[in-house]
């Protein structure tokens, strides 16, 4: 099935099928990620080699160090954005506009195909299989940001105070939308002045958002950033199974619409960085809020767990496909 392309949706890469039990699957029919593929295709090959030391990412525009460790060693958050700013001041690799990436520039390199690391086959890095920090606040709790992890894919936050790598980025990109991320805050969580600490909240990289963001179309509600349109209730079931989700989805027919469980990407797009619990945008019209859901997109680490989006934090992890535990939110094909 060709893919359907959204404004600041990226394809999560994913091509293949699984049931619940982790067994490859013939994707027709599945409603999973691996059938409906939608999203930014990639182009191929998906990365350049501007040189020995730096890599376009040409689905983003974004620019990486090849080597994915400034330092070579973990480092704290703190000590994460100083050494950034220090390669700026010596025009480390032939550039001084480098940046701690914010979490939806660097989640934007993991393929959800693929594992150790989550990054696409065939890449021209040098990563670890770790957390890597990003810029940007984790909302429910201001002494910790967002990391993402490269080993499966996964995006939680941790201790500012704690070691995580560091891979810093530059360019702009034109396909990634902001996390809606506007204050800066130090080590201990405490609001302070945005200006030179090399934070999202003073960056605020990507797209800018529609204002209004959501237009109300009778019981959906169109997110005019991303062109999506996602069910007003955002629990179809209640607590169900990962297969329980598909199916409600594949089966359900609403005033002519058809619908599918999204993908990870698709569901990440909806947070806004800012806020939590839920981490929507203030004043969205969604009802029925629940604190996790399932994605249709298998994790690659283990297929018979699949993505799921912890809306109250804006964390994105897995579960277990055969627990009923998470929730369906689905969002319309089109």
């Amino acid at each position: 099935m060709p893919h359907k392309t959204f404004p600041f949706v990226l394809s999560t890469g994913q091509h293949l099928c699984f049931d619940t039990a982790g067994r490859p699957v013939d994707c027709a029919g599945t409603g999973q990620d691996g059938e409906f593929r939608s999203g930014r295709p990639w182009p191929k090959p998906r990365f350049d080699l501007l040189n020995d030391s730096l890599v376009l990412d040409r689905l983003t525009g974004l620019v990486w160090p090849r080597v994915a460790s400034l330092g070579d060693f973990p480092m704290s958050w703190t000590e994460a954005l100083a050494a950034v700013k220090l390669m700026n001041q010596e025009i480390a690799l032939g550039h001084a506009d480098w940046r701690l990436p914010n979490r939806r520039e660097l989640s934007s390199l993991v393929s959800y195909s693929h594992h150790r690391p989550a990054l696409p086959e065939g890449h021209p890095f040098t990563v670890s299989q770790t957390w890597y920090w990003t810029s940007t606040t984790a909302a429910i709790a201001p002494d910790c940001a967002w990391r993402v992890h490269l080993e499966g894919g996964r995006m939680f936050y941790g201790d500012k105070a704690r070691d995580a790598m560091v891979w810093p980025v530059r360019g702009e990109s034109s396909v990634l939308a902001r996390t809606g991320q506007q204050q800066c805050r130090d080590a201990s969580g405490v609001i302070i002045d945005c200006t030179a600490t090399g934070q999202d909240g003073e960056l605020r990289k990507g797209a800018p958002w529609p204002e209004p963001r959501f237009l109300m179309e009778e019981d959906w509600v169109r997110d005019l950033l991303t062109g999506l349109l996602w069910r007003r209730s955002t629990d179809l079931l209640g607590t169900c199974t990962w297969e329980e989700a598909l199916l409600a989805a594949t089966s359900l027919r609403d005033k002519g619409r058809t619908w599918r469980l999204p993908t990870i990407r698709e569901l990440e797009s909806l947070v806004d960085a800012k806020h939590y619990d839920p981490a929507l945008p203030l004043g969205h019209p969604f009802t029925d809020i629940r604190e996790a859901y399932w994605s249709s997109t298998s994790s690659a680490y283990a297929p018979d767990w699949s993505y799921c989006l912890y809306l109250h934090k804006g964390a994105v992890g897995v579960g277990f496909k055969a627990k009923r535990e998470f929730h369906a939110w689905l969002v319309a094909i089109e």
